[in-house]
């Protein structure tokens, strides 16, 4: 495997770290943020949520098991979770282009030069990563070859319209109707979804829903600031003076809280990995989420209709809320954990249920 050491990650603190390239040859910027899960790397990086980030990948060994083919499954990749790569540039300790897997197609570097994403390996990711830690997520870029180019902020930018579709599209050919908001979607929600007898028809970010026929109504995750979807928080709004069951997850649990009158703040370095605990509110019981978010809902501004379903053990912010007569509610983690933990994944068969029971006028 060719070396390259003329690559560099540079913090926006002036902080340097020097590697060796594995992906595209080139520079880029972005938000430099961490993941702790110890698999899952092709998941990840199809993420929507991940637009405009450099990831950081906290586990030492990154590209052992290759990347899978691109086998579809009514009509979405079986082993990825969006049509794209999303991230901006990667970050590993250590990186082989030796693959072995049973669904291996080809190595993580190669995937990366496809989607044009500099990779970076040899770099000390645990001191960078507490840096992260103690200075909060950082502006950072990744300059290949002296290609110096700026600083760029992600949030600053409405990074769920150019991650939605463009278009209606309908999956599955299940007995429920669930028009899902595709800010920035993950595909295992949909295969959730269809596996409950949903047919799911997606739209994009800011569409009218109002003229829409539907048995339940899904807002999905999403990348960068939820405030920046103001259009998506007014279709809410008129949604709620409705008692069609609505259910949102991540970025859907943010805009479900600023529809209702919340707000919303940016975490000092998010959470995203595997082993997120979180408590469900007003009980002993929890659970280990999936997670990838920079923002959270402020608990404290909830008006008095509504209330926090979940709540975070490590940090005590919220997970989730939900009103208190209607059927809307909303977790801040991922059910569909893909890749993850599916500890929360009967959160859609809650959604299903209650989707069923209306529609049976219940």
């Amino acid at each position: 495997m060719k070396e390259i050491r003329n690559i560099k990650l540079v913090l926006e603190d002036g902080t340097e770290f020097h590697g060796k390239s594995f992906g595209m040859e080139c520079s880029a910027s972005g938000e430099v943020v961490f993941n702790t899960a110890m698999t899952g790397y092709p998941e990840s990086l199809t993420d929507p949520s991940y637009k405009g980030q450099i990831l950081v990948l906290t586990y030492p060994l990154i590209g052992n098991y290759g990347v899978p083919g691109n086998e579809t499954t009514n009509d979405l990749y079986r082993f990825y979770e969006s049509y794209a790569l999303h991230i901006s540039g990667l970050i590993v300790s250590d990186y082989t282009a030796s693959y072995s897997h049973w669904n291996a197609n080809k190595s993580l570097g190669d995937w990366l030069k496809e989607y044009r994403i500099p990779g970076i390996y040899g770099i000390d990711t645990r001191e960078l990563t507490k840096i992260l830690r103690e200075k909060g997520t950082m502006l950072g870029k990744i300059i290949y070859n002296e290609q110096d180019i700026a600083l760029y902020n992600p949030n600053l930018d409405n990074l769920v319209a150019q991650v939605s579709t463009k278009e209606k599209k309908v999956y599955g050919s299940g007995k429920y109707q669930v028009l899902l908001i595709d800010c920035g979607v993950k595909y295992n929600i949909i295969r959730n979804l269809i596996k409950r007898d949903a047919t799911v028809t997606m739209v994009p970010w800011d569409w009218d829903i109002s003229k829409e026929e539907f048995d339940g109504l899904f807002i999905s995750n999403g990348p960068g600031d939820p405030k920046q979807c103001q259009v998506t928080i007014e279709n809410l709004r008129k949604a709620y003076q409705g008692n069609k069951p609505i259910y949102g997850i991540c970025l859907g649990n943010q805009l479900m809280a600023l529809a209702a009158g919340a707000d919303t703040y940016k975490l000092k370095y998010g959470h995203r990995s595997h082993n997120q605990p979180v408590i469900k509110v007003g009980s002993t019981t929890a659970y280990i989420t999936s997670q990838n978010h920079g923002y959270a809902t402020n608990n404290d501004t909830l008006p008095a209709e509504w209330e926090a379903l979940f709540n975070n053990l490590n940090d005590g912010t919220n997970e989730g809320v939900k009103h208190k007569s209607k059927p809307f509610f909303s977790s801040q983690f991922h059910p569909e954990a893909s890749s993850g933990p599916t500890d929360t994944e009967f959160l859609f068969d809650m959604f299903m249920d209650t989707v069923k029971a209306h529609k049976a006028g219940k």
